[in-house]
């Protein structure tokens, strides 16, 4: 298949198909490209309307900042106007890591800059994981009041649970790598661009079908995820209901100023 025309426009996103590969990427750049519904949406949609014509999706951030985490200025707003409950529903976030991580495609994770909080969820949601050697992973949650519940299940399957407490625990960014060393990340490279063209030389070789039929059973081998969802659903929303929590959140939005200080 050549290339796909006619791909829709999102906001929040940029898309391309080239060759059974889609390269998505996170562009919400006023906002260190954090989660937000709007691009839960549009990569559900991408990723729902090309399943069956691509091999491989791509998933990139810019060269600063892979993924941030949820928006703070959203849920800033969200708790002024008292609609907080309206706009937290975490389950299309968890529902979006679980198709990367059991679609009927291979999904590559190609981080650069920096992966926090959800940004790790993405990157644990993803079957290979490429980074620059300058790129940092961290889970910042706790510092305000919050956990990576719905993180947590992806990121226990890809390191264990021993090395997901510690990050989560620590908050502290880690490099690239360490993330090699705990298996976080697969591969790195000073140049991570080159990383992934020569690993989708060899992804681009693979059949659709073969693919397809492999990710159904390794999603069987072990359904984890879907048996976690429950659970780290409402750990989710328990955190982002906490009026203390919200309070600080906003105040750090507006003034800069720490939860602890």
């Amino acid at each position: 298949m050549g290339l796909v025309e006619n791909i829709a426009s999102y906001n929040t996103i940029n898309v391309r198909i080239e060759e059974e590969i889609c390269f998505l990427q996170i562009h919400r750049p006023e906002s260190q490209n954090a989660i937000n519904a709007e691009l839960i949406e549009d990569m559900n949609s991408v990723l729902n309307t090309y399943s069956d014509q691509i091999k491989v999706v791509v998933l990139e951030g810019s060269p600063e900042v892979f993924c941030f985490g949820a928006d703070f200025n959203e849920l800033q707003q969200s708790f002024d106007t008292g609609n907080v409950a309206e706009n937290q529903d975490p389950g299309p976030l968890y529902d979006l890591w679980h198709t990367l991580a059991t679609g009927p495609f291979i999904t590559v994770a190609h981080v650069q800059g920096k992966a926090n909080a959800g940004g790790i969820g993405f990157v644990s949601a993803c079957d290979i994981v490429l980074a620059q050697e300058n790129t940092v992973f961290s889970l910042s949650e706790l510092l305000f009041g919050l956990m990576p519940a719905c993180v947590l299940p992806f990121l226990i399957r890809r390191i264990g649970h021993a090395k997901a407490n510690y990050m989560t625990l620590i908050t502290q960014p880690i490099n690239a790598q360490q993330a090699l060393e705990w298996g976080l990340v697969d591969a790195i490279e000073p140049n991570s661009e080159n990383l992934l063209r020569k690993q989708l030389l060899r992804l681009r070789r693979l059949n659709k079908s073969g693919i397809q039929r492999y990710k159904n059973y390794m999603s069987e081998l072990s359904d984890g995820l879907r048996n976690d969802k429950e659970k780290a659903l409402a750990a989710n929303k328990s955190v982002f209901s906490d009026a203390d929590n919200l309070e600080k959140i906003a105040r750090y939005v507006k003034t800069g100023q720490f939860p602890w200080e």
